[in-house]
């Protein structure tokens, strides 16, 4: 008797990925935050700490900085339980209630005129912030299928990257018409973000409701060993992140001078929109997300140690190519390893708890960036930062694989 041989077994593909309203809603939506956020937050230094010459308030820079450190702080400590809650009641309320908190802050800056008047307004913006943080990402973990979750952070990634390119320019071309004018209209377009969530998002809840307290998830993601590694592992990334803003703008304008920051920005979130969406198809094609994690953070290291050799604005530029490359491909992996992890009921908490990584992770970037580089000028060392920050992506990039080395593959 002839044994025919069965056929061999081909991958099951998965179905292409056909946008949905919600999904289509959600990357709007992020277009208009992220846009109507650099629309403003930029011009709050320009305006209340410019010279009354050039039409400024003329506070005290350390004045304006505990105002945006003010922000920031709300933002993240709140960004934590905001995901927490969305585990209870979904993330619809908490994204239309964020963008209006949101709004009414940034159009209560307008007409700020001291000190503790824009604290508060800064205060009401932060917590608006913080409720649709997390709540923004738990939102697109629901409508999105589990293999096509990758491509649909990175659409959203992308579409925050356009909102950051062009927001700083409707920003400035409205800052003729006056600070107010700005302001408000930022404001409007949060509102406007709120009006484009409530329509096309549905009401999404957890599959179960979560037993005990609204802190019973955060308990739970922060018992999860595993879970809690990567995250800790990634403040050392995030506090990579954070040099575009600081040694990294540093450096560019000791190369070119303060107007060195606008293509500085424009290389760092174009290539991003351009590249992002193609590059991620690429590797995870080829490659495990995980795998995927771990080469971008390294790649981000090694960029930051070549720029200790960069010694004009091109060569910068050239190094900020390939610092972009890593940081675009980490967001959306991060996230989907973040969804990964959490139980259907808990992806909230746990989006919330990741949050941690950026609020520690950016804090210390913030701070040793910039203590990093007058410390290596001082000892005649410029090199130091630089060689610092490389070893710390490399040791970042060597945690990560530990960290997620028990993650099971997603399933196909």
């Amino acid at each position: 008797m002839t044994v025919t041989a069965p056929p061999p077994l081909t991958p099951v593909q998965p179905p292409p990925l056909r946008l949905s309203g919600a999904q289509l809603g959600l990357i709007a939506s992020n277009f208009l935050m992220w846009g109507g956020f650099f629309a403003v937050i930029p011009l709050i230094t320009v305006h209340f700490a410019g010279s009354p010459e050039s039409g400024g308030l003329g506070w005290a820079a350390a004045s304006v900085g505990l105002v945006l450190g003010l922000r920031q702080l709300t933002q993240q400590g709140l960004t934590v339980l905001g995901g927490a809650w969305a585990d209870r009641v979904g993330p619809k309320p908490l994204i239309l209630a964020g963008c209006v908190l949101r709004s009414l802050g940034f159009g209560w800056m307008a007409f700020s005129t001291t000190l503790p008047v824009l604290l508060a307004a800064a205060l009401l913006a932060g917590i608006g912030g913080g409720l649709f943080d997390a709540p923004k990402n738990a939102a697109i973990t629901a409508v999105t299928r589990p293999e096509h979750r990758t491509q649909i952070f990175s659409l959203t990634s992308i579409s925050g990257n356009l909102g950051m390119v062009t927001g700083p320019l409707i920003g400035a071309a409205l800052l003729a018409l006056g600070f107010q004018v700005a302001a408000l209209a930022s404001a409007c377009v949060y509102l406007l973000a709120a009006a484009v969530m409530a329509v096309t998002l549905p009401h999404v809840r957890p599959p179960k409701r979560p037993r005990g307290s609204g802190m019973a998830g955060l308990r739970a993601a922060a018992a999860n060993a595993p879970f809690r590694r990567f995250t800790l592992v990634l403040i050392g990334y995030f506090l990579l992140s954070t040099q575009i803003n600081v040694a990294i703008t540093l450096k560019a304008i000791a190369l070119a001078g303060p107007h060195a920051t606008g293509p500085l920005y424009a290389v760092s979130a174009g290539l991003a929109v351009a590249l992002q969406y193609p590059l991620l198809r690429l590797a995870e094609r080829y490659l495990r997300v995980r795998t995927v994690l771990t080469l971008a953070v390294g790649a981000v290291g090694v960029a930051l140690g070549l720029m200790a050799l960069a010694d004009s604005f091109g060569a910068l530029l050239l190094c900020v190519g390939l610092y972009s490359l890593g940081t675009m491909l980490v967001y959306p992996t991060q996230q989907t390893l973040t969804a990964r992890f959490a139980p259907a009921e808990q992806v909230g908490s746990y989006f919330g708890f990741s949050a941690i990584s950026l609020g520690v992770g950016g804090a210390l970037g913030s701070v040793l960036g910039g203590w990093l580089v007058d410390t290596g000028t001082r000892i005649g060392m410029p090199a130091l930062p630089w060689l610092l920050l490389a070893a710390t992506g490399m040791v970042t990039a060597w945690g990560l694989r530990w960290a997620l080395r028990d993650l099971a593959p997603a399933p196909r």
